[in-house]
């Protein structure tokens, strides 16, 4: 439950939000939905297939550090792969963590999740 103070304190923030018109009302610009460093669809369509870790289903864009970081965190998601193609995409973001100056730990792309042989079909 939540005390009379907190109440409070609730009260007058609704308030203000409701008489503090937002910014598209007084015809301002609205607020960028993704960062400045998340890649469109259009300018990931115009990527070179050699610019993803998975080069024939154009998955995990390897174009800067913070791709890097997120191809190393989401491997283990993408399907319909063999394990030869998880080999080359682990060298290949190998190759561009180290051109990117990111540390990574595993060796190898099975050190990531040790269930994750299992969780694919």
């Amino acid at each position: 439950m939540a005390t009379a103070r907190q109440k409070t304190a609730a009260r007058k923030n609704a308030e203000k939000a409701r008489s503090t018109p937002r910014a598209s009302a007084r015809g301002g610009k609205r607020p960028k939905r993704s960062p400045s460093s998340a890649l469109s669809t259009a300018a990931q369509n115009r990527l070179a297939a050699k610019d993803f870790a998975f080069t024939r289903k154009r998955k995990e864009p390897l174009t800067d550090a913070k791709h890097v970081r997120n191809a190393i965190a989401r491997f283990d998601q993408v399907e319909d792969v063999t394990d030869a193609e998880r080999d080359r995409a682990w060298k290949k973001i190998r190759t561009a963590a180290k051109k990117f100056d990111i540390e990574v730990s595993a060796e190898s792309w099975r050190e990531l999740l040790p269930g994750a042989r299992a969780k694919r079909r």
